[in-house]
Formats: C-alpha cells, sequence, structure tokens
C-alpha cells in the first residue's frame, strides 16, 4: 500500500508542480535569450514588449492574492526603473495562516499560471480546431504508461499547433503571445515567494494522499486520474507558452545575424 499511495502522490505532483517548475524554467531561459540576443537594444525591446507584458505579470500576482487571502499593500503595473524593476506587487500575510502560506507558491508562479490560461483562451477563439484535437489528444494517463507514449503525446501536440501556421489566425496569436511570454518570466522575488509555500503544498499533497489511501486505495486512484487529467490540460497550456518563447528566441537570432553581425 505504501508504495501504491507514493506512486500516486509522485504523479499527481510530476504532471502539476512539476510541469510548472520545469516549463517555467525552459520559458525562462528562452526569454533571457531572447533579450540577450538584442544586444545593447535589449533594455529597449523589453520596455516595449513590457508595456502589455508587465501588468499581465502583476495582476496574476494580484489574482493569486486575492484568492489566497493576502492584503496587497502596494502595486506597480508598469514603470522604468534604474534597478530594471518594471512592475511589482507588495502583499501581506498572517504567517500562522496555513492556507495563506500556501498560497505563497501559487502567488509566485502565478505568471507562469495565468499567461498560459490567457494564451489558451486566445487560442480558443483564434484556432478552435486546434484547442479540440489538443483536449481529444490531451491524456497523460496513457503518455505515462510508457516512454514511447510520453513521446506520441508531445508529437500530436506540436502537429496540431504548427499546422495552423497556414491560418493568419496562428500568426496573430504568436504576435499577442509573444507579448505576454516575455514576460512569464519569474523575478528572484517570485522564486523566494513559491518556495515560500511549496514546502507547504508538498507537505498537504502528502498527508491528503496517506489519508485518502488508508480509507479507501480506489479512492486515491481515482482522484489521481482526474488530477492526472488536469494535468494534461496544464501541460497542453504550458506547451503553448513554450512555443511562442521558442519562436521569439529563433525571431531573435534571425534579427541578430541580420542586423547584429558583429555582436
Amino acid at each position: 500500500m505504501f508504495w501504491q499511495i507514493l506512486k500516486n502522490f509522485a504523479l499527481q505532483n510530476l504532471v502539476t508542480i512539476g510541469a510548472i517548475v520545469l516549463f517555467g524554467f525552459i520559458i525562462a531561459l528562452c526569454n533571457k535569450r531572447f533579450y540577450r540576443n538584442f544586444g545593447s537594444h535589449g533594455t529597449a525591446i523589453c520596455y516595449v514588449t513590457g508595456v502589455i507584458g508587465t501588468p499581465v505579470h502583476e495582476c496574476s500576482h494580484a489574482l493569486m492574492c486575492l484568492i489566497f487571502g493576502h492584503k496587497i499593500v502596494e502595486m506597480k503595473l508598469f514603470q522604468v526603473g534604474d534597478d530594471g524593476t518594471l512592475g511589482y506587487v507588495a502583499h501581506t500575510y498572517r504567517k500562522r495562516n496555513v492556507y495563506q502560506r500556501m498560497g505563497n507558491f501559487f502567488i509566485g508562479v502565478a505568471p507562469i499560471i495565468v499567461i498560459s490560461a490567457i494564451l489558451f483562451g486566445f487560442a480558443y477563439l483564434l484556432m478552435p480546431d486546434m484547442i479540440r484535437s489538443l483536449n481529444a489528444n490531451s491524456d497523460l494517463t496513457s503518455a505515462f504508461g510508457s516512454f514511447g507514449g510520453f513521446f506520441s503525446y508531445l508529437w500530436t501536440v506540436i502537429k496540431s499547433f504548427f499546422v495552423e501556421a497556414k491560418h493568419w489566425q496562428w500568426w496573430v496569436f504568436i504576435l499577442i503571445g509573444s507579448f505576454l511570454c516575455l514576460h512569464s518570466t519569474l523575478s528572484r522575488a517570485d522564486i523566494a515567494s513559491a518556495w515560500g509555500g511549496f514546502v507547504i503544498v508538498i507537505v498537504l499533497s502528502l498527508l491528503f494522499n496517506i489519508i485518502l489511501g488508508i480509507i479507501k486505495l480506489e479512492w486515491l486512484e481515482v482522484c489521481t486520474y482526474h488530477i492526472v487529467r488536469l494535468g494534461s490540460i496544464l501541460v497542453s497550456t504550458l506547451l503553448l507558452s513554450l512555443f511562442i518563447s521558442l519562436i521569439a528566441v529563433v525571431f531573435s537570432y534571425i534579427i541578430r545575424l541580420i542586423f547584429f553581425r558583429k555582436g
């Protein structure tokens, strides 16, 4: 029974928290490379994209603050500061409140989740056929059943996305998405906040799995199935953000080759 509980616990967190951390890290690397490819013009480009991306980034933090009962003390949606800080949300919470402490994780990673969700909404409006295809094939329950199954799932998502490039809606989606994805990167303060709630989220998740597994293992299996199904949608959504970030990096390399060859 112990190993079955541990397996369910690991799978639940792999397709949720694990996906957020992994994709967030890769997207952050892509965004960093994007701005570096513009050399000394990178800061100016960051300000231009930040006019749209930064307010969304900060509003996502504020949204999670409200959901988890944190008090917003001060908020800047966009600014041009000497220290490079484009915006921020200052908030307080009761440290004895477990729910509010857990919320630190979701407040910290909010830009990754919220911006990906917004992109998913835009994709649904502009490319409904692609979203229907993703929903029909995004089943990580079977994908994790074998090594080949996961790559089969990944290929389905990639194919569903890039086949839309023949339509103008896809290019509009990439343009809008770039302004948002380029500012989904977490700051050091965001990471510190997320880390503060990460341990509590993991502990509560483990306790939940142990208690439910002891009561009835079949209930835990059903719970894991539904969490993985939701995780499948999350992964598909995060993949959209990753694809846009990768396309932005490719674009920045092209611009660098054309205009900044000496750099």
